[in-house]
């Protein structure tokens, strides 16, 4: 409640300034990997979210990422419509359940121009972790372009289906816990 006073008190004063994300052109690419061998690729889509930016300057931000959009982009046919409604499941994501999974940036540190070390609060299927990131903004023309590659661990959240850390004897069958994303979001168009 007091960093919400603070942010609003800050908008208020002119110091910082609130900006929406376009999420029709903003980008979630994710990529999870068997321990041996195949790998799956696909998107997620923001259902909405802002940055907090002090002049060029990143302050903040919230994102609501939308578990329904969940889609492999590696797969066709049978395969494709298998594999995502198995990560959608109750053995993944319970995207039923859980619809949407969050990111609130807690601190967003400069690591010089355009280049900062965000850490951040990410809520998966109820459970809320803190993750640290380096994320890359750059400014055009009053549109701003935030990129960021990250991983975070699903096991942490109770995804645990194919998981090393709470089955034995899975053999080749293990996915790894961490999961890739790599983020292109596009601000102020």
């Amino acid at each position: 409640m007091i960093k919400a006073f603070i942010i609003f008190a800050a908008l208020l004063n002119g110091e910082a300034k609130e900006m929406k994300v376009n999420t029709t052109e903003s980008v979630i690419t994710w990529t999870g990997k068997k321990v041996v061998g195949k790998s799956h690729t696909g998107t997620l889509k923001l259902q909405e979210g802002t940055l907090q930016m002090d002049g060029n300057k990143l302050t903040g931000g919230s994102f609501v990422i939308d578990m329904s959009t969940l889609e492999d982009t590696d797969l066709s046919g049978e395969w494709k419509a298998k594999l995502e409604g198995h990560l959608k499941s109750d053995d993944f994501f319970g995207v039923e359940t859980y619809p949407t999974a969050a990111f609130v940036i807690t601190e967003a540190k400069s690591t010089g121009k355009g280049s900062y070390n965000v850490t951040g609060d990410v809520t998966i299927k109820g459970k809320t972790e803190t993750i640290s990131f380096p994320a890359t903004i750059k400014e055009v023309d009053g549109t701003y372009e935030a990129t960021a590659d990250l991983s975070f661990d699903r096991s942490k959240f109770d995804v645990r289906y194919g998981s090393d850390s709470f089955f034995d004897n899975l053999g080749d069958n293990v996915i790894e816990n961490n999961i890739d994303l790599s983020i292109k979001l596009i601000v102020g168009k």
